[in-house]
């Protein structure tokens, strides 16, 4: 078994405290930014950042869905930390300030399979989450330039 990890990042358009605090938001925010690959998101508690419980099931492939129950940690200002109770899943999301414009990273790692099957997923599986987190930072965008 080998650590996969999948990164994407994306320039936004918006002072890096209104990014943080919206991509903070896992109320209202987060549900409207999620890509369809995202099924029965549920808020269980809290709702901003730290402390927040949230569960949905991101089905990466058509035969891969995983049900996710994450916990969100803020370690430091601008970091989110999303960690998956139901897997060794953990989704870090930083946001640095970049003038007057912002930098939004997203980095998933967990301890992939092993064997051939761990072989396809250290290959295939980055750049599918990848693709995902594209339109999700995409919707992120377009929900800090809306408001």
């Amino acid at each position: 078994m080998g650590r996969v990890t999948a990164t994407a990042e994306r320039s936004v358009d918006a002072p890096a405290e209104k990014v943080r605090e919206k991509l903070a938001d896992y109320r209202e925010v987060r549900p409207r930014i999620l890509t369809e690959e995202y099924r029965d998101y549920t808020l269980v508690e809290g709702g901003d950042g730290e402390g927040t419980v949230a569960r949905w099931k991101l089905q990466a492939t058509s035969k891969r869905v995983r049900d996710v129950h994450a916990t969100v940690s803020e370690p430091q200002p601008g970091t989110l930390v999303e960690t998956d109770t139901n897997s060794s899943m953990v989704t870090t999301w930083t946001v640095r300030p970049e003038g007057d414009r912002s930098v939004v990273r997203v980095e998933t790692t967990w301890q992939g399979a092993s064997g051939i099957g761990g072989f396809f997923e250290r290959i295939f599986a980055p750049k599918g989450l990848q693709r995902i987190y594209d339109g999700v930072l995409s919707k992120l965008a377009e929900e800090v330039r809306g408001n």
